[in-house]
């Protein structure tokens, strides 16, 4: 095990890691998690990955992201200028975004993060939108959190009041199961139309709508939207009205069941991730005991900065959303460009795993 990077995996993939190694022929499904900032540490070995790796198999792999992760695996669609290119423009529209604060409060308000934000992504993708759906390898899906109609159907569409109380609701039932968060939220997963997710998705209130080019931008930026930070999306084209938020609500780190690929030709699931822990939902941050890999992860390789490689960053951890707050904007981006610029040693160490014949990971 190199210094930067740490290699975790489930029982199926450690054994076939250690039979084989690493290969790219192997893989069939990249997911990327929510997290926000924290995305930015991945972003070398994102580019290494997507430009240089994955290029040494031909066949097709599903990637699947919610909010910052949906974000990163729609950049590695944009092949036009080279996929380096595209994480490179990635990373500095990520470092550089700013929002103005009204006198005496302390954060931006969210109508105006999302309206930036919107006009980011329209910077990126506008006009583009066609690429990434024609990809000839990569087939994308973009996990957004859609307010249920049923019940109270307090998240259903967005206000002053419904909101918060949507949310303590939302908040009170997953503390007691994590499947009563679906009376409040279902997941909704908007899927290249090529092909669906390959995924049984029987964990949790989820539908699949098409994905298409009046609807890429407008489903990503509603899967970056946190909730209070930035608006809801409404009405996206070609999906079931209401009101669309952050997918790292229902799906923080995209714990799902990945054990139907394990009968496919490239059975593995690589998991570029900022940490070791898969946290099925925003809420359950708080809720170790559902911190731990269950058998959903039996076929991941889950690959994460080692604690030496954060503990060197400045302030010795992640980039995350409270620097906006915490920091001036210029420390800010020069604390997030360290990390970008760091985290080619991430990929540098992944190089070097990926040249053996076999591989000894963690168990997850």
């Amino acid at each position: 095990m190199t210094g930067a990077l740490q290699v975790y995996a489930g029982p199926a993939a450690r054994a076939r890691l250690a039979e084989r190694g690493l290969r790219a022929e192997d893989i069939g499904l990249i997911p990327a998690a929510a997290g926000g900032p924290k995305g930015l540490a991945l972003n070398g070995l994102d580019r290494h990955l997507f430009g240089d790796w994955l290029a040494r198999s031909s066949h097709k792999i599903h990637l699947v992201g919610a909010s910052i992760g949906a974000w990163r695996m729609a950049t590695a669609a944009l092949a036009h200028r080279g996929v380096a290119h595209a994480f490179e423009v990635m990373a500095e529209a990520y470092v550089t975004q700013e929002y103005d604060v009204l006198p005496g409060e302390k954060r931006p308000r969210p109508e105006g993060v999302s309206r930036r934000f919107g006009e980011i992504l329209a910077e990126i993708f506008e006009g583009r939108e066609a690429e990434v759906l024609a990809h000839p390898r990569w087939r994308l899906h973009i996990v957004t959190s859609r307010g249920q109609h049923k019940g109270l159907g307090l998240l259903a569409r967005e206000g002053r009041l419904r909101t918060p109380l949507g949310y303590l609701g939302a908040f009170a039932a997953n503390a007691v199961s994590r499947p009563l968060l679906g009376r409040f939220l279902e997941r909704v997963i908007f899927s290249d139309p090529r092909d669906r997710l390959p995924l049984t998705l029987n964990d949790f209130t989820s539908r699949e709508v098409h994905l298409s080019r009046a609807n890429l931008r407008g489903a990503l930026l509603a899967s970056c939207s946190i909730p209070f930070w930035l608006q809801a999306q409404h009405d996206l084209p070609g999906a079931p009205r209401g009101a669309y938020w952050d997918g790292g609500i229902t799906d923080y780190h995209l714990h799902l069941d990945y054990r139907a690929l394990q009968a496919s030709g490239a059975p593995l699931v690589l998991y570029p991730h900022f940490q070791r822990q898969v946290v099925p939902g925003w809420l359950d941050k708080a809720l170790k005991h559902r911190h731990r890999a269950t058998a959903f992860l039996d076929n991941v390789v889950l690959l994460c900065p080692s604690p030496e490689w954060i503990a060197a960053l400045p302030g010795a951890k992640l980039p995350d959303r409270n620097d906006f707050i915490h920091l001036d904007a210029e420390e800010r981006r020069r604390r997030w460009r360290i990390a970008v610029a760091e985290s080619q040693r991430l990929a540098d160490d992944f190089a070097t795993l990926t040249a053996r014949d076999s591989l000894q990971a963690l168990s997850l």
